[in-house]
């Protein structure tokens, strides 16, 4: 049997005593009058002179100062909090008041981080339509303008393939920013649902290689696979993760990139210049500001998808995503050896400068439980 359509009935104020609706100052006047006024009250019903006209005018007086009193008070009791709700509605709070309680400067620091996340996610929304109108724009663009020429130019068939695989490659552009759009912004809301089986790491590398051997062949770069071992993850996840390490390795490498797992986790190494900005504040979803990496400048809202993706893939499995700066020579030191690309902060720092050809970038996605 089909149930009725649901109707809709306007929101009621809640049930409840009816005080509750009153202004605090109101009620904060009322008890003070009550605990001012009564006590005088009953000492004067109990006098055994009795009600007069004396006593009448007497308890009236005592009732319009009770009344006084207890408006005055509650006006300086709650003069922080008067204060607090002007200045919120200016915008204009900041630090607190000397006089404030410290009731009012925990409602003012909330609202200060209130705000505080009101305006990162503003930057960001705006990074994100900026991500649309540029980012999206261009391969659409350009994919408007190959098609144009494909149905309308009288082209030779091999000018004509030529094209269409131009328009494959914008259309994987365009497929690939908006997977990483979209796994940035499920990712940002915590929603990483993992299914764990124990995996064999070197061979998801040897998978990754393969697909991308083919662009590092072409880019004339190195592309090499090291180390063992199992550890329980969700392949398919974790594979993105190691894709974006190495797609990124291949941008920016001059000659080498290679794969390696060790007892620490999996790491992405390459012989390019490395992050000139520290990895927290570049692996950000839908940065506001726009960053320069390796002399590329990235606009707003797309430089540290891949690096936040992968960061936030590495912290689902209980680890976490580092960067150091390491010397070639400590690295040919412990390959094949098994040794973890663990160095001492004076071997292996982000200090070092990004630019010495001795030096490589290594990027590791810690894993908590690697087993041979």
């Amino acid at each position: 049997m089909m149930g009725s359509p649901t109707e809709f009935r306007p929101a009621l104020p809640p049930e409840g005593n009816s005080l509750g609706r009153l202004s605090l100052r109101t009620q904060f006047t009322a008890v003070i009058f009550l605990l001012a006024f009564l006590p005088n009250l009953g000492v004067t019903l109990m006098s055994p002179v009795g009600l007069t006209l004396l006593n009448l005018l007497w308890m009236l007086l005592v009732g319009l100062l009770s009344a006084f009193m207890g408006y005055f008070l509650s006006g300086a009791l709650l003069q922080p909090v008067s204060r607090l709700e002007a200045e919120v509605k200016r915008g204009d709070f900041g630090e607190a008041h000397p006089d404030d309680p410290s009731e009012v400067r925990s409602l003012r620091s909330a609202f200060t981080g209130l705000l505080g996340r009101l305006s990162t996610e503003q930057a960001r929304r705006n990074a994100f339509m900026a991500t649309l109108v540029h980012d999206l724009k261009t391969p659409l663009i350009a994919t408007g303008h190959l098609t144009r020429a494909l149905t309308t130019l009288p082209l030779p068939d091999a000018e004509r393939r030529e094209v269409g695989q131009h328009i494959q490659a914008e259309t994987t552009r365009l497929l690939a920013l908006v997977q990483q759009m979209s796994d940035a912004h499920r990712f940002e809301r915590d929603e990483i649902n993992l299914h764990l089986m124990p995996t064999d790491l070197r061979a998801m590398l040897d998978d990754v290689a393969r697909r991308l051997g083919a662009r590092a062949e072409t880019a004339g770069k190195t592309l090499t696979v090291q180390g063992s071992g199992h550890a329980p993850t969700d392949a398919s996840v974790l594979e993105r993760a190691v894709t974006n390490l190495v797609e990124n390795a291949l941008r920016y490498a001059r000659t080498t990139v290679d794969l390696r797992v060790d007892p620490r986790g999996i790491s992405v190494i390459d012989d390019g210049p490395g992050l000139n900005l520290p990895l927290d504040e570049l692996a950000q979803p839908f940065s506001a500001q726009p960053a320069m990496i390796a002399g590329q400048q990235y606009t707003a809202g797309t430089a540290g998808l891949g690096l936040f993706i992968t960061k936030r893939i590495a912290e689902a499995h209980g680890g976490e995503l580092t960067y150091r700066r390491a010397s070639q020579s400590l690295l040919k030191s412990s390959t094949g050896t098994g040794t973890p690309l663990f160095f001492p902060p004076d071997a292996a720092s982000p200090a070092l400068p990004a630019a010495t050809p001795e030096s490589v970038t290594i990027l590791t996605i810690t894993l908590p439980e690697v087993t041979p």
